[in-house]
């Protein structure tokens, strides 16, 4: 028969490593969704010069990133060239692993605090046994059990 040693204290610091972990990844993809969405943006279209949308402001500094949201009037309406459509088919395509690693770190996280939950709830159980039958032992006939003869 196989015998456990589960931490539970252990296993709870462990969950919020891995929880935190989960925060951070679930961080980095929605900034990775974010910034495909400005590329998409900003590539453009395959329209020749100035038929092409553009972002009024003039000159802008190499580097300079606006903080703050930027205003929906100044970005293009539409992303419709096809370094837009390859981000948002590459995004497409990618959706359902983006979810299932989601679901995965989700799953394992509940999952082991669920096991966890339950081992203790084994032990009080099994303590919960030992007691009663501890408590249905009767004393008094053993009192004579492994004494003298008479």
């Amino acid at each position: 028969m196989a015998s456990w040693d589960i931490q539970p204290q252990g296993v709870q610091g462990q969950l919020k490593v891995v929880g935190t972990h989960a925060e951070d990844l679930g961080k980095a993809l929605t900034t990775l969704l974010a910034d495909v969405q400005e590329a998409a943006q900003a590539a453009g279209t395959a329209v020749p010069g100035s038929q092409a949308k553009t972002v009024p402001g003039g000159l802008v500094a190499s580097g300079y990133k606006p903080i703050g949201p930027v205003a929906p009037a100044l970005l293009p309406q539409s992303a419709t060239g096809p370094v837009a459509a390859a981000l948002a088919e590459y995004v497409k395509k990618r959706k359902p692993d983006l979810k299932a690693m989601a679901d995965r770190c989700q799953a394992a996280v509940l999952g082991a605090a669920k096991a966890t939950n339950e081992y203790v709830e084994g032990d009080l159980e099994a303590a919960k046994n030992a007691q009663n039958a501890a408590r249905a032992v009767r004393v008094d006939a053993l009192k004579d059990f492994g004494g003298k003869k008479k």
